[in-house]
């Protein structure tokens, strides 16, 4: 199955594609300035990404792929270029940085779960404090929630008295119970081991195939990449640009068989050239900070 790579983008934002949280990367740039000292994060970079899509980002470690996260999420400015939400301008031109809403929730690597409250009342915590729900409603709501991603058991229970792969889940369910247009989930396994990897990615193919939420899923490993996306998007090492976009296109819903058919072996393989090549320019370089 042939990669397409990218060719550029529009010159105006495109139309969603029958739903919601189509994103439009435009010729972004981020140039950081510590101290004085200009740092080019992301360069010139440009992606589409159709409504209800998994796009998964690889690329080298430090390459800018957060970079673009927190750009998107309203965490960091812009320094170039455009990002579009459903033909909506999030940031550019007047409009460095984006605000931040809960039609963009944002899940990191480390959990950021309130070890105070139970798992039920972090999950509805959002639409408490937003004033969305009533207390009453937003634990109902909460509850369904957690019994649909099989945590019915655990909901009165604490974040350190839970698996880390349990407190994971109920993590993205308190991001998913606010209904966002786009998830956008920085690494969010990349700790685990391999057997709770596994659940983990059956977990949130369970909750994409309920809610079709639009997904920007930052990883380093590419079998996850092909596993979980409808497209994997390689980028260069730093400065961030897209390298490549390799298409799975394999129907959902996915389970483990697809491991080891030779459809999925040839994509995996097919991403690891590409960002084999940026990983050789990422050590090179680092050896020329060094030297």
């Amino acid at each position: 199955m042939a990669a397409k790579t990218t060719t550029g983008s529009r010159k105006k934002a495109p139309a969603a594609s029958g739903g919601r949280g189509a994103i439009s990367i435009r010729n972004v740039t981020k140039i950081y300035d510590p101290e004085g000292v200009n740092v080019m994060a992301v360069d010139n970079c440009s992606m589409e990404i159709q409504a209800g899509e998994v796009c998964m980002i690889v690329g080298p470690s430090g390459c800018g792929k957060t970079t673009l996260l927190n750009v998107i999420a309203g965490f960091h400015s812009l320094t170039h270029g455009e990002i579009y939400l459903d033909d909506e301008l999030l940031c550019g031109p007047g409009k460095p940085l984006a605000k931040q809403g809960a039609d963009r929730m944002v899940v990191f690597q480390n959990g950021a779960l309130f070890p105070w409250k139970s798992l039920l009342d972090n999950v509805a915590y959002g639409p408490m404090v937003q004033g969305v729900l009533s207390k009453s409603d937003a634990r109902d709501k909460a509850l369904d929630m957690l019994a649909e991603a099989g945590l019915k058991d655990v909901a009165d229970k604490f974040p350190g008295e839970v698996s880390s792969g349990m407190a994971r889940r109920a993590e993205i369910v308190r991001a998913l119970i606010n209904d966002p247009k786009v998830l956008l989930l920085d690494e969010p396994y990349r700790a685990m081991d391999a057997l709770t990897k596994s659940i983990m990615h059956e977990a949130l193919l369970e909750m994409y195939d309920r809610t079709k939420v639009t997904i920007f899923f930052i990883t380093h490993d590419l079998e996850e990449a092909i596993f979980l996306g409808d497209k994997a998007v390689v980028m260069t090492t730093r400065p961030a640009r897209t390298k490549k976009v390799v298409d799975v296109n394999i129907p959902r819903p996915r389970d483990y068989k697809l491991l080891s058919s030779e459809e999925f072996r040839i994509l995996v393989e097919e991403a690891k050239d590409a960002v084999h090549e940026e990983a050789i320019k990422a050590f090179e370089a680092g050896e020329r900070e060094l030297a």
